[in-house]
């Protein structure tokens, strides 16, 4: 059924700061590997072992995520509920210690999530996964639907995928945290990228610029001195729009749901995609905030995101 907010939690802003910050998270046991990559990092990969047989989702988190964040733990227990077999993959850095290229993460980052759906390849035969599962969040959403239009036929070892809060128009988006209210979530993100880039410059002096760093005091000044040149764009402008999710949404030949509340305050409703491949279902219910969807009565519940995620993956709609 479509989304539909409780009243007592009235808001695109409640509605995404009250599900991160204040609903209780269910419990999940995670069992962690490091993956060395292929330019000399790593990264580390939070796994739920389930039941072989039974399908494999991945979910990559947004920025500053990890496998803790409210909608990894939502999700993945609802997949161990399930035995099934979850992956959260971390974005260079993420995962609690400082990672050792000369790169971070970005919402344009298709090559890594390649890498690493390829390397699970394997692991799905292993357990005879009977189905693979890939779903994103926010900048992982981005980064996840790059990946299946860029890869167009050659993504169809995926059966299915789902996007959450994308953030489809980088510059819209990137436009909408610069003002008012919104200026709050920006400076929650520069509160721990800043402290992950000067350990950064510890490791490689000169890489940008430590003045320009600590001045910065929004996501298109950072992006413009740390993301952008560190990841092969020219400014946060030729970043914001290459990277964006919404040039490539009719090339995506697998069954992918794209789900953004109108009300999200990282992407106004203005800049949400009206079109995409017959392949892809744009779901823009009217309320939900970023990565909220909180249900129920109060203190509310997270379960709405997983089951609507789970229902369109083994449903198609």
């Amino acid at each position: 059924m479509p989304y539909s907010a409780p009243r007592w939690l009235p808001g695109g802003h409640l509605q995404t700061i009250f599900p991160a910050k204040f609903i209780s998270k269910p419990q999940v046991n995670y069992r962690r590997e490091r993956w060395d990559t292929p330019d000399g990092d790593f990264i580390d990969v939070d796994f739920v072992d389930g039941q072989p047989g039974q399908p494999m989702l991945v979910l990559f988190h947004g920025l500053e995520g990890s496998s803790d964040s409210h909608y990894c733990r939502a999700m993945m227990a609802a997949v161990a509920a399930r035995g099934w077999t979850g992956v959260v993959p971390h974005f260079r850095g993420c995962s609690g210690e400082i990672n050792l290229a000369p790169r971070f993460y970005h919402s344009g980052d298709a090559q890594e999530v390649d890498w690493i759906l390829q390397r699970l390849k394997p692991r799905r035969a292993a357990i005879a996964a009977s189905r693979l599962y890939a779903t994103g969040v926010s900048l992982g959403a981005n980064a996840l639907l790059r990946w299946l239009g860029e890869s167009q036929h050659q993504a169809e070892f995926i059966d299915a995928a789902c996007a959450v809060s994308a953030p489809l128009d980088l510059a819209g988006g990137g436009d909408a945290l610069a003002r008012g209210f919104n200026r709050v979530y920006s400076h929650v993100f520069l509160r721990t990228m800043r402290p992950k880039c000067l350990l950064k410059l510890d490791q490689f002096p000169g890489l940008f610029s430590r003045d320009a760093l600590l001045q910065a005091r929004d996501l298109y000044a950072f992006d413009n001195i740390v993301t952008a040149p560190l990841h092969g764009y020219r400014n946060t402008d030729d970043y914001w729009d290459r990277a964006s999710a919404k040039h490539i949404l009719h090339d995506i030949k697998v069954p992918t749901l794209v789900l953004n509340a109108q009300n999200d305050p990282f992407l106004p409703a203005r800049y949400l995609p009206r079109s995409a491949a017959p392949s892809v279902l744009l779901e823009y219910p009217a309320e939900g905030g970023h990565v909220g969807f909180a249900a129920g009565n109060p203190p509310g519940r997270l379960d709405w995101l997983p089951q609507r995620l789970l229902r369109f993956l083994e449903s198609g709609n």
